[in-house]
């Protein structure tokens, strides 16, 4: 009685365990494709209106070589500092970059710091951006520590000298351009005018090349370009207000890179800035699914005017204009991107509402050349209007900034230390400003606005708050990067098409899938039973290892993609570890339940070896490899872990469930042959 009790709850667990399995396939599959998955689920809402959520479409982080983009190397000049100073500061440079890179909304940047002989290198990588010009101007140059004090200077007027001084400057630069652009007419090459004129670097750099440019960047010049054909050069200064500008028009397209679209947004109760909401959400769905029904190119600005939850509207007729990628929220940008031009779109849903949006035909751009010279302007001369305004000190009076701690609070603070002249103008500026804030700004970015409490004369001071270690040793790393200032140069630059890019991505992919499925079908023909419960837990096993990856934000690269495949042949071949050893316990004469249970113990010391000494060359690539190579060890190592637990988990626990369906000794659904006598 009690033997039965207890087969029937082991019974029970087994077949929770089966359910478990497949809901874990059907969870990991909808999260692996949302876009797939949210099609389904919106065509049994057509039908049913059962209302089923839409999954959030995050995508995959996809690296440099997958999605294109910028690969830029930069060199540090490291010759004025201690060489026990230098790798802390070109770190400190690295952290600086990083910041600006992340402050743009560029997916996944990958920033290292290098060391090649003597030199102290900064690569760059920036997987999306596929103008390397524009990558540059991002970075930008040396990071830059200043100390402000609040502005407490009125507003004002130039005056008559400062008018005539500004005038006379900006005349000179008018002179100078005017040169160049006679140059330009007069026959000699664009390229090099460029590189002796332009005060703009992305143009200088590049002998005045800027790529392709859209109107919403260079409104003025984009007016000139509309009118002229390839090669045409400006036949006057075009003047931008803080700038003068030789230009030269190439070639014009559709852009690549920005889209125009319309929508009509109608938002419901507990939507984001849904003020006076008239419908539940339902309801907005139901509202937008009709607008979408009766919408058309030249009735969509009506509709949008009489409907449109959106403030301005009733003006504008849900006109957005052009943007290009991270400029809306994803939802939004996902499915405008995915359709055609002239394409309207159904109801879809973000943190507003429902929208309905018609992508109209997409900006044009105009590739250019210019020979940029900068004008100075009322604000050049104007004391600031910002909140904050400059003073003498800044990082180039920083000693050192180090992490310490509150000897009676043990509270983390951050120590700065000036050197002499430092010293004198930071006592002068905490004299004056005693119970007011004195900011810290890195990189035109306030870090800290701690109040002086007292005038500090020793040149030495605390900054302190609420710090964790963590956080007071990047505060202190930032600050450090500002006070040793590390010159970069750009060594080397190289763009990666998003073309070559998707390309890689589709040949990996056929190669992938192809592979899989030739794998799954030799383990079906030759294993039969098991080999086609092996295919399922192989299945789990693919679509487990991808949510992972990006739950968890792994950057697929090509070489990523590789330690993944190689991973799937590791969980087969855990299987066929396992199916061989169950072969030869039933040839043995033991019984099928008896087998399947010592060929998964038998079997488990190879694979467990086997792993584990993979697992080991992964910790090894990871702490040492290049970054190519610990994309493919990352991978492989998290491909591996889930390998072991498909192979020894879930293959069995599928085998321990139809093993009751059979005679003791199986048949050739296992072996192939009658039992051996």
């Amino acid at each position: 009685m009690r033997t039965e009790k207890t087969q029937s709850q082991l019974r029970s667990k087994i077949r929770w365990g089966i359910f478990g399995i497949f809901a874990l396939l059907a969870i990991t599959a909808i999260y692996d494709a949302p876009t797939v998955a949210n099609r389904v689920f919106n065509k049994v809402n057509d039908v049913t209106h059962v209302g089923i959520p839409n999954v959030p479409e995050k995508p995959f982080a996809l690296g440099l070589d997958l999605q294109g983009g910028a690969h830029l190397v930069y060199q540090a000049d490291v010759s004025n500092l201690e060489a026990n100073e230098r790798a802390a500061a070109v770190e400190g440079g690295r952290d600086v970059i990083e910041r600006r890179v992340n402050g743009l909304g560029i997916g996944e940047p990958n920033v290292q710091t290098s060391k090649v002989g003597d030199d102290y290198r900064i690569v760059v990588e920036l997987p999306g951006v596929t103008d390397v010009n524009q990558a540059i101007n991002m970075i930008g140059e040396t990071p830059i520590l200043e100390f402000k004090e609040e502005n407490t200077t009125p507003p004002r007027e130039l005056t008559e000298d400062e008018q005539k001084e500004l005038d006379e400057f900006n005349n000179e630069v008018e002179t100078r351009t005017k040169e160049a652009l006679n140059k330009v007419r007069g026959g000699e090459d664009f390229e090099e005018i460029a590189r002796e004129y332009s005060e703009d670097l992305q143009s200088k750099n590049n002998g005045g090349y800027l790529g392709f440019v859209t109107e919403t960047q260079a409104p003025e010049i984009i007016a000139w370009a509309k009118n002229r054909g390839e090669g045409a050069i400006t036949n006057k200064l075009i003047d931008t207000g803080d700038a003068f500008h030789v230009v030269k028009r190439g070639i014009s397209r559709k852009s690549e890179e920005q889209v125009s679209a319309s929508h009509i947004l109608i938002c419901y109760l507990g939507a984001n800035s849904c003020e006076n909401p008239q419908y539940t959400k339902q309801e907005a769905l139901d509202k937008a699914h009709e607008i979408f029904e009766k919408a058309n190119a030249s009735n969509f600005e009506a509709l949008a005017k009489e409907f449109s939850h959106e403030a301005g509207a009733n003006v504008s007729g849900g006109d957005l204009g052009s943007f290009g990628r991270g400029q809306m929220v994803k939802e939004f940008e996902d499915a405008v991107f995915a359709v055609q031009e002239g394409e309207i779109v159904k109801p879809v849903e973000t943190q507003f509402g429902y929208h309905v949006i018609y992508k109209k035909e997409s900006p044009v751009e105009y590739e250019l050349w210019r020979i940029s010279t900068k004008k100075n302007t009322a604000s050049d001369i104007l004391p600031t209007a910002e909140p904050w305004q400059n003073t003498e000190l800044s990082g180039k009076q920083l000693e050192r900034a180090e992490v310490v701690s509150n000897s009676q609070t043990g509270a983390i603070q951050v120590s700065l230390s000036f050197d002499s002249e430092g010293k004198k103008l930071f006592a002068d500026l905490t004299e004056k400003h005693v119970g007011e804030p004195i900011a810290i700004f890195l990189d035109g970015n306030i870090i800290s606005a701690p109040t002086v409490q007292q005038a500090i004369t020793d040149g030495r001071a605390v900054i302190t708050g609420n710090f964790n270690l963590t956080e007071a040793r990047l505060l202190s790393q930032r600050l450090n990067a500002g006070a040793l200032p590390v010159p970069v140069e750009l060594i080397s630059q190289q763009a990666i098409g998003a073309t070559l890019g998707q390309a890689s991505l589709e040949k990996s992919l056929k190669a992938g899938v192809s592979g899989v499925l030739l794998v799954m079908l030799f383990m079906f023909l030759y294993y039969r039973l098991p080999g086609l419960l092996s295919v399922i837990s192989l299945s789990v096993y693919i679509a487990l290892t991808l949510a992972i990856f990006k739950l968890i934000g792994v950057t697929l690269t090509l070489a990523g993609i590789a330690g993944f495949i190689l991973s799937i042949g590791m969980a087969v071949d855990a299987n066929v570890l396992i199916f061989e050893r169950l072969k030869e316990e039933l040839k043995d004469g033991k019984s099928l339940k008896a087998a399947v249970e010592e060929g998964f113990i038998r079997a488990w010391t190879s694979i467990r070896d086997g792993n584990i000494s993979t697992l080991i060359t992964c910790v090894m690539l990871i702490g040492f490899g290049s970054s190519f190579v610990k994309g493919f060890a990352v991978t492989l190592f998290i491909g591996i872990l889930l390998s072991m637990f498909s192979a020894i988990t879930i293959t069995r626990v599928m085998l321990r469930f139809i093993v009751p369906w059979f005679k003791e000794h199986g048949s050739w659904l296992f072996l192939g042959s009658k039992k051996q006598v």
